[in-house]
């Protein structure tokens, strides 16, 4: 999710975020740009997050997720680490994370401004770390 302030030269903060489908518990980063770089970044603490459990991921189809950069993190934790990528144009309803984009995008999003990028840094924090709390939304298929 890219947020931005229209009062400072329009300057992006990129959010990288993943959750947890039973708990709602979110692992997120914020960054100046979305980079193949910083993506594996995120992958090694998504990975330190989850110490001796498989990951699956489920992305969109950003050209980032299939970064040739990302292929030697991969072969290297093959057996702790899976994309899921989703059909091209599948809607919000099958990644969980949109659950956190949607509300963020509403507090945050476009047509909001900011005297500073860091007022909008740590508004957007503030929105996330809420979200740690009291999640925002609930997964149906979560009590089967």
């Amino acid at each position: 999710y890219q947020s931005w302030s229209r009062v400072t030269t329009g300057v992006f903060l990129v959010i990288l975020g993943v959750v947890e489908y039973l708990t709602s518990k979110t692992i997120f980063k914020i960054v100046p740009h979305f980079t193949a770089k910083e993506f594996r970044q995120f992958l090694y603490q998504v990975m330190a997050a989850f110490e001796g459990k498989k990951v699956v991921m489920v992305l969109d189809n950003c050209k980032i997720h299939y970064a040739k950069l990302l292929n030697p993190l991969l072969q290297k934790c093959r057996d702790r680490f899976e994309f899921y990528f989703l059909p091209p144009h599948s809607g919000h309803l099958l990644n969980p994370i949109e659950g956190l984009w949607h509300p963020l995008k509403d507090v945050i999003g476009a047509g909001r401004s900011f005297d500073c990028i860091h007022t909008l840094y740590s508004r957007t924090r503030k929105v996330i770390n809420r979200h740690q709390k009291a999640p925002i939304y609930h997964f149906p298929w979560a009590s089967y």
